[in-house]
């Protein structure tokens, strides 16, 4: 009798971890459905979906060297240079009102299907947040991600793309899994990341 209650207890006690975990994640999602205010965005599935703003090679006449990342908050608009006056250009999410940023950065590290772990300072305005989820089509970081210096920024995908072209993030520049997985074959560790506002 003893054995079968410590069993019961086991299979009991995973049940609810299994709960918990499976809790976690809706919670993140629900966060994010409710930032956007979209349906189905809980259940995203982290497949190709229509881009608001399809990525084309324009006319892009500036300063910065070929390889460079240029960041327009204003247009909601990434240009990745490529000489001769053109560059690709991608539609991006950039941070919210009190959120957005200008600045110099360089790519220090890539991920694909990166985790997430949310900073202490999202925890703080929301901690019914995860303390942390592993990369996957769920994931709110979408396909790929580029870390941005030692700041909390990065240049990564997103499951929604109905939020591209919007002012939605915390900070972060968000774009379709597509398109970051198109900028990411592109880029190297060491890549300069120009933000304007």
């Amino acid at each position: 009798m003893l054995n079968r209650t410590k069993i019961y207890s086991a299979v009991i006690a995973g049940a609810l971890v299994s709960a918990a975990a499976a809790s976690a994640q809706e919670t993140a999602a629900a966060f994010f459905s409710a930032i956007f205010n979209q349906p189905g965005a809980a259940s995203s599935s982290g497949r190709p979906q229509e881009n608001p703003v399809p990525r084309e090679t324009v006319n892009y006449s500036s300063r910065f060297a070929p390889g460079t990342i240029v960041i327009s908050t204003k247009e909601r608009r990434m240009y990745y240079v490529l000489g001769n006056g053109q560059a690709i250009r991608y539609g991006v999410g950039v941070g919210r009102p009190g959120f957005t940023w200008a600045g110099t950065k360089a790519v220090t590290r890539k991920a694909e299907w990166p985790d997430w772990t949310p900073p202490p300072q999202m925890l703080k305005r929301r901690p019914d947040l995860p303390r942390h989820m592993k990369g996957g089509p769920d994931n709110p970081l979408g396909a790929r991600a580029l870390y941005l210096g030692s700041s909390l920024y990065r240049i990564h995908g997103s499951n929604e793309p109905w939020t591209i072209g919007q002012a939605v993030s915390s900070g972060c520049i968000r774009m379709t899994n597509d398109d970051v997985t198109d900028l990411y074959g592109r880029v190297r560790v060491g890549t300069r990341v120009v933000v304007v506002n």
